[in-house]
């Protein structure tokens, strides 16, 4: 078998004749993973993972979705695309539902469907024939090497693999290419402005979650002409302290929306002793972002945008 090396976010693709022949083999979380053929059971979890899947319209080979309604409210563009397509589970599957849907491909990710030393993982479901694809942005959290966080590296590599998996490589690229696109038109705009300090408030109360330097949203956050105020710590997501938040000085809050909850994250900040009297706690300060705008997914384009257009409105727009 012949393989091509692709220099798109490390992906290794495995072709044995013309373009987008079988079987293929691409990396999850450094591990290759083979295909005989595309998959015809596949199974997506989380809203933002679904989307992915959704980009390349491969929802004719799709058996089911998971964690979805257990955490976010499905909006009506959601719902359309989803079809008949159905839940399985609201939020984590078992092995034993997976196996039940006849699955031959779970896309998840750590904490986003799977846990380390958990019933599903790569390692599981490979003994039971079902073949898994992690998200990049992951990976970190099962031990993985450290990569760049970068668009290229944990949204258009994870984009491009599903595309060859399921057949799809030309569409993946011209669906890249246009993403790319509309990030250089932002940062035309955006050439020479001044950073504004950032925290993104997930949720919490006695300490808030937030994203670190592992978090694709704080690339999203540099991309839109801003700073996140953790992009030193050594994580994807976690907790921190509210008064580690107030030392950092933030100009510009983001709340994330899960389809409920914003008025009461909005109650927090404004309670919240630790922030009395910082311009970050106004209306006009504060930014409201969809999860699937803030994890890596397709509207992370619109999230860049829409960031960027509130943090810096005199650009040009």
């Amino acid at each position: 078998m012949k393989c091509l090396v692709v220099l798109w976010g490390g992906l290794v693709l495995c072709m044995g004749g013309g373009a987008q022949a079988f079987p293929v083999t691409v990396k999850s979380c450094g591990v290759p993973v083979t295909f005989r053929q595309p998959p015809r059971h596949a199974v997506f979890h989380d809203v933002n993972m679904a989307e992915m899947a959704f980009a390349l319209h491969v929802q004719p080979f799709m058996r089911g979705v998971t964690g979805i309604t257990g955490w976010n409210k499905e909006t009506d563009a959601f719902r359309r695309a989803l079809g008949d397509v159905p839940e399985l589970a609201p939020r984590y599957p078992t092995l034993e539902q997976l196996m039940a849907a006849q699955a031959d491909l779970f896309v998840a990710g750590w904490n986003y469907g799977m846990r380390v030393g958990g019933d599903v993982t790569p390692e599981r479901l490979a003994n039971e024939g079902i073949a898994s694809l992690v998200l990049t942005e992951s990976c970190v959290r099962a031990g993985g090497e450290r990569g760049p966080v970068t668009l290229d590296a944990l949204l258009y590599n994870d984009e491009y693999r599903l595309g060859v998996v399921f057949g799809k490589e030309r569409d993946a690229r011209a669906l890249i290419e246009g993403w790319r696109a509309r990030i250089s038109t932002v940062r035309a705009h955006l050439s020479g402005v001044r950073s504004v300090p950032v925290f993104l408030y997930d949720s919490g109360t006695a300490e808030p979650f937030t994203a670190g330097r592992e978090a694709l949203v704080s690339e999203l956050i540099r991309l839109a002409g801003g700073k996140s105020i953790f992009d030193d710590l050594p994580i994807n997501w976690g907790g921190v302290s509210w008064e580690e938040v107030s030392v950092r000085r933030p100009e510009v809050i983001i709340v994330v929306d899960y389809g409920h909850g914003v008025a009461e994250a909005m109650e927090v900040l404004r309670h919240q002793a630790l922030l009395d009297g910082s311009p970050a706690v106004t209306p006009q300060h504060i930014v409201v972002l969809r999860y699937d705008e803030v994890t890596p997914g397709p509207n992370n384009i619109e999230a860049v945008e829409t960031l960027a257009r509130f943090l810096h409105p005199n650009a040009g727009w």
